[in-house]
């Protein structure tokens, strides 16, 4: 075993080293636009160069090329040239990112390591920040792109500097903080998906001065489209979305080494991505013989079955409703020597999800879900600024959630049998502290050694009632008091080596642990925590500007990773299973390039193979469909089976090309993705074929940049695409991606 995975290891290492020049990007780097622009043409660089990308991968600002870590940097104009409008869509545009989706959960997985958990108290082994504060609620992380300056993507266990549940990395959302000079842009954009439906998008920024040291910014989103999924049993669609996002910032710069910066934002959603249809026509409904009391039959109706995919026939309408508070304070306070910086942060969200859980218009099953989470996080730092050979950071982090949750999972063996309701209604406590250092020493001009180790603490309480009767001892793992009680202690660490052999190329090495602490299952009857999640990774990589307008890296990694934690539906439908059940060898190798030959031709390409295999996995659950419809639930050993929504590999292509027309400026920009087959299931047999996403704009900017009016459409090959399949005893549901959206936009700034 251990000569098989040293093998592995050398064979990546070697493929790195003789890699050459001029195939690799890791860090997609676009032409910077104004901060406040995500639909704008991209700035081109002089005489067709590259400009550089600072991010705080780190905690602290440092060029991308000079960081000994894996980002994947995109900034606002690939974003809008290439339709991606939330988290989810990250994955058209960010190599070994997918962005996994149940229900109106997003689900994140990099390089092959993601969570299932849908439940409170459940985060994410993916992290997600906006402006460096942590979103700890697995709802929370289903975010629209508002006002983005750009998005790092960091791969690989962030376990020292960013620390909590970043098992396979994060996702760090910038955006643009006020500025002393008033600007602003209003952006406004209209398309047509299948079933004539609607869609509206209305954006705008403002930012400027108040005072002479005291600037403000506003940001603003609605966003509306009609259901375009064809309701097969009251006529007309399902699938509608109505989107709010409101944000502003409040920036008081009092002298030139201290900056306050205080953040409120307000979302809001309406939305029907549960609008479910049963994936091969397998559903428990497709078969329902009615009951004969005395001999009489009792009518019941027929079932209605979809004949293509954005079609549903459900015996109720869905409901997926969200609200979010967030509310942050961010400083930073200049010394000789170095810095002081704090961050504080306060989520508060409320959510509404209903779903037929038979996927058919014969109701014989549904989950009823309303929650409600409140947390709260704070973190110290201090950074050397002094310049010497040696730059720390080190830290204090503390984290408290308070979650609760109301849940009606109801199931019936036919359509005439009143159905049986389980009603859970559990609430969670998390308090989790940490501290952590890390250090970079300049051993000499060209060799560099970073050393990383962080300490958590974490402890979670749980409390659970079935149907009004709280759990309590001799219950599995609750006391006397009706509380489940668990903690957890941890030290996550890293080491990398950086070697620059030329003034624009290096490379580098690295070694880093991550944990994810275990967690209770608040949809079961078990008080017993799983055990934590654990990875052990190795990465190598290359970055290189070999040339003025080239830009070229590559990495290769490989994962030893512990203690998966699984979710899935408990027999007969009446709760949820969470368990440790797996181990897992990922490896893999990611290519990135950007060129930039003209000032009018920007190009960029990623491409990442990621072989992500369960190494021992005896007890999964896994589905059998039944001939009447349904599924058996059993378990088995899948052992060797490829991971969940972890695609063999996948490929993008873009660019942006402009020239001069008509006193203006012509923009050209399009992007295609192409991924492997998908699997969603861990016997392997619910499966995405390969497919392809194309999107692209055409747009024309007046000479002074103040308006700007495009074409813009997204999946222009109207490809099928499963974003959710999900197994369960009463069907095998699947959820599409959106049709081919074609629209006019237009953007005025100011």
């Amino acid at each position: 075993m251990i000569t098989s995975k040293l093998s592995k290891w050398a064979l990546l290492a070697c493929t790195t080293a003789m890699a050459a020049p001029g195939f690799a990007q890791t860090g997609t780097v676009d032409p910077a636009p104004a901060p406040n622009q995500s639909t704008q043409e991209p700035a081109a660089a002089a005489a067709g160069g590259l400009e550089e990308i600072v991010v705080t991968a780190t905690r602290r600002e440092e060029r991308l090329q000079d960081i000994p870590v894996t980002v994947s940097a995109v900034t606002a104009n690939t974003l809008g040239g290439a339709g991606v409008t939330d988290v989810r869509s990250l994955t058209q545009v960010v190599p070994g990112f997918n962005g996994g989706r149940n229900l109106s959960v997003t689900q994140p997985v990099i390089r092959g390591v993601g969570s299932s958990g849908v439940s409170i108290g459940d985060e994410a082994n993916v992290a997600t920040y906006i402006d460096g504060i942590y979103q700890a609620e697995p709802f929370s992380t289903s975010l629209e792109l508002v006002e983005v300056e750009r998005v790092e993507v960091l791969k690989g266990p962030q376990g020292t500097v960013f620390g909590r549940n970043a098992t396979g990395g994060l996702i760090n959302i910038i955006t643009p903080d006020p500025k002393f000079e008033t600007r602003g842009r209003i952006a406004a954009k209209y398309g047509r998906m299948r079933g004539d439906a609607n869609d509206y998008d209305l954006r705008a920024y403002i930012t400027g001065p108040l005072t002479s040291t005291i600037a403000a910014d506003f940001a603003a989103l609605y966003r509306k489209n009609d259901g375009y999924i064809k309701d097969l049993v009251n006529g007309g669609h399902l699938g509608e979305t109505r989107v709010l996002n409101l944000r502003s910032k409040l920036l008081f710069q009092p002298s030139d080494s201290a900056r306050i910066i205080l953040t409120g934002e307000y979302a809001d959603s309406e939305d029907q991505p549960n609008s479910v249809q049963p994936y091969n026509n397998n559903t428990a409904g497709r078969n329902d013989p009615p009951l004969v009391p005395g001999g009489a039959p009792i009518p019941v109706p027929s079932v209605i079955l979809p004949t293509g995919p954005w079609q549903s026939s459900l015996s109720f309408e869905p409901r997926a409703n969200y609200e979010r508070y967030n509310l942050s304070l961010r400083t930073q306070f200049e010394f000789d020597g170095f810095n002081l910086e704090t961050s504080t942060g306060y989520l508060h969200t409320k959510n509404q999800q209903d779903t037929d859980s038979d996927a058919s218009n014969i109701y014989r099953g549904s989950t009823l879900v309303e929650l409600e989470v409140e947390s709260y996080s704070q973190e110290v730092r201090l950074l050397s600024t002094g310049g010497g050979r040696l730059n720390w950071i080190v830290g204090a982090y503390a984290f408290h959630l308070d979650g609760s949750m109301w849940a009606a999972l109801g199931a019936s063996p036919r359509s005439t049998v009143p159905p049986s309701f389980n009603f859970l209604t559990p609430s969670v406590k998390t308090t989790s502290w940490a501290g952590f250092a890390e250090g970079t020493y300049e051993v000499t001009d060209r060799f560099f050694v970073t050393l990383g180790g962080r300490f958590t603490t974490e402890k979670r309480k749980m409390r659970q009632a079935l149907n009004g009767v709280p759990f309590t001892a001799p219950a599995p793992g609750f006391d006397t008091d009706a509380v489940a009680r668990k903690s957890f202690d941890k030290w996550t660490y890293r080491i990398a080596l950086r070697y620059n052999f030329a003034d624009d190329a290096n490379i580098y090495a690295s070694y880093g642990t991550g944990f994810k602490s275990g967690v209770f299952n608040v949809l079961g009857f078990s008080g017993v925590a799983t055990d934590p999640e654990e990875i052990d990774a190795w990465e190598v990589g290359l970055k290189a500007d070999p040339l003025p307008w080239l830009r070229t890296n590559i990495s290769a990694f490989y994962y030893d990773y512990q203690g998966l934690q699984v979710n899935a539906r408990a027999p007969g439908g009446l709760a949820f299973v969470l368990q440790n059940a797996a181990t897992a060898e990922i490896y893999g190798a990611e290519i990135e390039l950007t060129a930039a030959p003209t000032d009018d031709l920007q190009i960029r390409s990623a491409a990442a193979y990621t072989h992500g295999d369960y190494n021992d996995f005896p007890n999964a659950q896994v589905f059998v469909p039944l001939p009447q419809g349904g599924n058996l639930q059993s378990q088995a050993d899948v052992s060797g089976n490829q991971m969940i929504r972890a695609p063999r590999f996948t490929f993008n292509f873009g660019f942006n090309w402009g020239a001069d027309l008509g006193g203006g400026r012509l923009g050209v920009s399009a992007n295609l993705f192409h991924s492997a087959k998908v699997y969603h299931d861990f016997a392997n047999t619910l499966v995405q074929k390969s497919y392809q996403l194309l999107s692209g704009e055409i747009g024309w900017t007046t000479p002074d940049e103040s308006l700007r009016i495009f074409l813009w459409g997204t999946n222009l090959t109207n490809e099928k695409v499963a974003q959710q399949i999900s197994p369960g005893a009463l069907a095998t549901y699947v959820i599409y991606e959106r049709p081919r959206r074609l629209g006019i936009g237009a953007q005025f700034k100011f």
